[in-house]
């Protein structure tokens, strides 16, 4: 493994004015992920029963966006109070109910699929529980906290609340919302899994985050931290060479790290399967000082 602690090289000159957000596409969203995760688990023999659970869940996911109803429109008067104190509109706490019923639908889907023991306990366990033991797991995911000690049962949890809060997300009119926070989503205020360098939103050689959430991809600038904002002290670390396309972004200000994926230059890259086939670097980095600043339901406990 080596490590590469130089400024990153690509960025040099500026980048054309590009859109803050892009909205999610739910359905195309979770069925492209889980064909990015049937790929990677053909070329990664150690991750590969995890990689291929996750296809399942995704492709379970796609058929979930499809099958419930559109969410209505905010009102008008709720955006614009967003704006203009500039926080996200979605309301977590109002997706409860939504996401009860996501989850109700989500868990018999997975039935089927083939999982590690302890996963299909959990499985079990969650539709067997009472409302209120079911509503504390979902208590958590929206609040993104996952214990340690209960990590299957929320990862059923977060699936469902991705397909719900990117359908939310997906009906919200993108050109009115208004950046808040680094490193917070414009939409529901989640936390970015890691960033992207693409070539297809706005300019190429855009940085954009991606939600863990609602699936939300808004821009923050490049050579930043996406934890603090401080753009002093920034380096990269990769597991393979500098031209690897999958990179740590290290703070010295705030001694954080999140992944940053350089989809300009392999377009197949998709942000949360390649956050998970990409665990090596998680890996590698625990041997570090950084404490990792991306959140992902799938890989909580590790």
């Amino acid at each position: 493994m080596t490590a590469s602690l130089k400024p990153d090289p690509s960025m040099i000159g500026g980048i054309a004015r590009v859109p803050l957000v892009h909205l999610p596409d739910p359905q195309a969203l979770f069925a492209a992920r889980a064909g990015r995760f049937d790929f990677l688990a053909g070329h990664n023999a150690n991750l590969a029963p995890y990689l291929r659970f996750l296809a399942a869940i995704c492709r379970a996911q796609a058929q979930l966006a499809a099958e419930l109803p559109a969410p209505a429109p905010l009102p008008d008067a709720t955006i614009e109070q967003a704006r203009a104190a500039r926080m996200p509109p979605l309301d977590r706490q109002a997706l409860r109910a939504p996401l009860a019923q996501a989850l109700a639908a989500l868990l018999p889907r997975l039935e089927a699929v083939e999982m590690p023991e302890p996963a299909r306990l959990a499985l079990a366990a969650l539709e067997a529980a009472e409302d209120a033991d079911r509503d504390w797991v979902i208590g958590n995911v929206l609040s993104d906290s996952i214990p340690a000690d209960s990590v299957a049962p929320h990862v059923f949890a977060a699936a469902a609340l991705q397909v719900v809060a990117s359908l939310h997300a997906a009906a919200l009119p993108g050109d009115r919302l208004v950046a808040i926070r680094t490193g917070t989503c414009p939409a529901c205020g989640g936390r970015p899994v890691a960033s992207l360098v693409t070539e297809n939103i706005g300019a190429e050689g855009a940085r954009y985050c991606a939600c863990a959430t609602c699936q939300v991809l808004w821009n923050e600038v490049r050579v930043k931290c996406t934890c603090c904002g401080s753009t002093k002290g920034i380096t990269y670390r990769s597991v393979e060479t500098e031209e690897a396309t999958v990179k740590a972004e290290c703070c010295r200000e705030c001694g954080q790290w999140v992944k940053i994926l350089y989809q300009n230059k392999n377009p197949t890259l998709e942000v949360v399967a390649d956050d998970v086939a990409s665990l090596g670097l998680d890996l590698m980095m625990r041997d570090t000082e950084w404490r990792r600043g991306g959140f992902d339901p799938f890989l909580a406990g590790f």
